[in-house]
């Protein structure tokens, strides 16, 4: 864990805090972002954009890794 980038750290954060809200939502069917900020606010949608982006950037990291 010691070599990752800030991008990297901040990228892994926000996939986990979106994983974990997706099993609440799937589990106890209570959304956390929705409850924080808001129903679809401004804050939210750009909370679920920056998760998404993560993912993207995730994916494509592992991609570069899975190919050296």
């Amino acid at each position: 864990m010691n070599n990752l980038k800030t991008l990297d750290l901040v990228s892994l954060i926000l996939v986990i805090v979106g994983g974990l809200n997706w099993g609440l939502v799937g589990i106890l069917n209570f959304n956390l972002v929705s409850a924080i900020f808001g129903d679809m606010s401004m804050i939210s949608k750009i909370v679920y954009a920056l998760v998404g982006l993560s993912a993207v950037y995730l994916l494509t990291q592992f991609m570069n890794f899975a190919r050296k």
